[in-house]
């Protein structure tokens, strides 16, 4: 089933047939790619995909992996990332969110998609400023008590690793650990609160948690120690931003 966004543009429909299939030559190229789990992938939409967010090559995995034409919600500026991998979001085309704001107007559009029976691709922890396991921001509980959505949890490994290795002229190995969907969960509406909201996002990143290596689980991590070493990578780096101004900070 094609998306709503690819439907109404198929000059849209066409690039991202295009894309999917070159991501199969491209990995095959830059890493040895271990996919687990494909057995969850749930038949169709409405559905939310969520991943650990530690490379900005995590999307691109999801373009690989999954079977659905899946629509992304993604940071408006990646001014760190390589000029090819700016290219690839603009020629797939997603909802840009502006860090800082509440990006109402994409968290509508992706509410309307998934209303259709589509599939949003997110990251819940807003940017990928740290390599271990961070607490959610508030838009994907926000999406799923909106819509009803399911969750999907995909785990991430050893993406970090692609490009110094390939500079060692090796291939890392990438495994991805697909989860079984979850949700949707439901909200007090009568006391509905940021609050409610951060526990959902808790539960949705411990479900990602038992999907990556221990080592990486940060704040979700059942050591004391590694919990620990995590604190700090919670901050918010656009907490007291506005929209326009996070532009060129590092990512």
């Amino acid at each position: 089933m094609d998306s709503p966004s690819a439907i109404k543009f198929p000059r849209r429909r066409f690039i991202r047939g295009l894309l999917k299939l070159l991501s199969y030559p491209a990995f095959r190229l830059v890493c040895r790619l271990e996919i687990n789990g494909a057995e969850n992938l749930p038949a169709k939409g409405p559905l939310i995909v969520v991943g650990n967010h530690f490379s900005f090559i995590d999307p691109v995995t999801f373009v690989r992996v999954l079977p659905y034409p899946v629509e992304f919600l993604g940071g408006a500026e990646t001014p760190h990332a390589p000029p090819a991998a700016r290219i690839i979001p603009i020629l797939w085309g997603y909802l840009p969110l502006y860090r800082g704001t509440g990006s109402r107007f994409a968290l509508k559009g992706a509410e309307s998609i998934l209303k259709q029976g589509g599939v949003i691709g997110i990251f819940p922890e807003g940017g990928s400023w740290a390599s271990v396991l961070r607490p959610a921001r508030p838009g994907t509980a926000f999406l799923m008590t909106r819509t009803a959505a399911p969750i999907l949890p995909v785990g991430l490994a050893g993406l970090n690793d692609v490009f110094p290795s390939l500079k060692r002229g090796q291939r890392a190995t990438v495994t991805i650990n697909i989860g079984k969907p979850f949700g949707p969960l439901t909200i007090d509406r009568s006391r509905e609160s940021r609050a409610q909201l951060d526990q959902m996002g808790h539960e949705i990143m411990r479900r990602i948690a038992g999907l990556i290596p221990p080592d990486r689980r940060g704040h979700y991590s059942d050591d004391p120690a590694i919990r620990e070493a995590a604190k700090g990578t919670e901050v918010y780096p656009w907490a007291d931003k506005v929209e326009g101004e996070v532009f060129g900070e590092v990512r």
